[in-house]
């Protein structure tokens, strides 16, 4: 019988992306030894998280309240959104400390052959924030690929009649790369996006 809780477990941690069996199998037998406060804690935390996670009001961040700490935050610059797909790219950008604005998440990208409409992402919302606040720059970030792509051309135009100025973060080469491994729409990113020094 105890074969079969593990093989549960196991079964339960392959829904998580990127899991596959073997890690799933590893990760099942690493909490069957770890000390049961820590199992306990592990699991406490997963339980806290769907019980009190909950998207901003506002923005779409997680948070535990109405409004999330970053939209909450009166040192931030309000007259910039940066607008990304999922929750989880903030934090990413956030790592960037000298970039203060606020943020909108889309909870998702457009993918129509996936049945994901602009309807189904947050857009709406963003434009009501546009319109009502004094936003003078949306900065869309995007990931660079076509859902990322396609979505940023949608916003741009859905923006085009209230007079804010759209901006695309730039991308291309990584710091400390050569120009010689770099494949040819990288490149062509990267040269698009020159900027005067």
């Amino acid at each position: 019988m105890t074969l079969g809780i593990i093989e549960n477990l196991i079964n339960e941690l392959t829904r998580l992306p990127g899991i596959g069996r073997k890690t799933a199998q590893r990760l099942a037998f690493f909490i069957l030894s770890m000390p049961d406060a820590d199992a306990l804690s592990m699991a406490e935390a997963i339980q806290k998280v769907k019980e009190k996670a909950r998207f901003c009001s506002r923005c779409f961040n997680i948070t535990e309240n109405e409004i999330c700490e970053i939209c909450s935050d009166d040192s931030r610059d309000r007259q910039k959104i940066c607008v990304v797909e999922e929750p989880s790219n903030i934090l990413v950008i956030e790592r960037v400390k000298s970039f203060h604005c606020l943020y909108h998440v889309l909870l998702g990208a457009l993918s129509p052959i996936d049945g994901i409409t602009p309807e189904r992402l947050k857009i709406k919302e963003l434009v009501e924030r546009v319109r009502n606040d004094s936003v003078q720059e949306v900065i869309i970030a995007t990931n660079p690929n076509t859902k990322g792509e396609i979505t940023a051309q949608y916003i741009k135009e859905t923006l085009t009649p209230y007079g804010v100025k759209v901006t695309r973060i730039a991308y291309g080469l990584p710091m400390g790369s050569d120009i010689e491994f770099a494949d040819e729409v990288t490149l062509g990113k990267a040269l698009e996006g020159r900027r005067e020094i």
